[in-house]
């Protein structure tokens, strides 16, 4: 497993940006792939982006689509979510997750608020 440290959550007025990040342990991080969860109160933990090894390969969550960018630098050992226009409706604990064996390993998360 690896140790997952995510920073960057606040306190946002609707249309406004933030960028997490999740800094990883270890010397392993381009070996998994990885990703961002969110987790808004009384719902269940839903996938928001996910990125591959290198980096060139990314999917999203219909619902961030757009507005919110996945990216991770190998050589600093960090994930990023950019996240853009952002809604009410984004606001939850966000996780990053690693793609690791022989079970993910997840961070503590980051609370992210919208404002409306």
């Amino acid at each position: 497993q690896v140790q997952l440290v995510e920073s960057g959550g606040g306190l946002v007025q609707a249309g406004g940006s933030l960028r997490l990040s999740c800094a990883a342990s270890g010397r392993t991080f381009s070996s998994y792939a990885m990703g961002w969860f969110r987790q808004a109160p009384g719902k269940e933990r839903e996938f928001v982006a996910g990125i591959n090894l290198s980096g060139d390969s990314t999917y999203y969550a219909d619902s961030v689509k757009g507005r919110f960018t996945i990216s991770r630098d190998n050589a600093k050992n960090t994930m990023y979510l950019q996240m853009n226009s952002l809604k009410a409706e984004d606001t939850a604990v966000y996780y990053c997750k690693a793609d690791t064996v022989p079970r993910n390993s997840w961070g503590q998360g980051t609370q992210v608020t919208v404002s409306s």
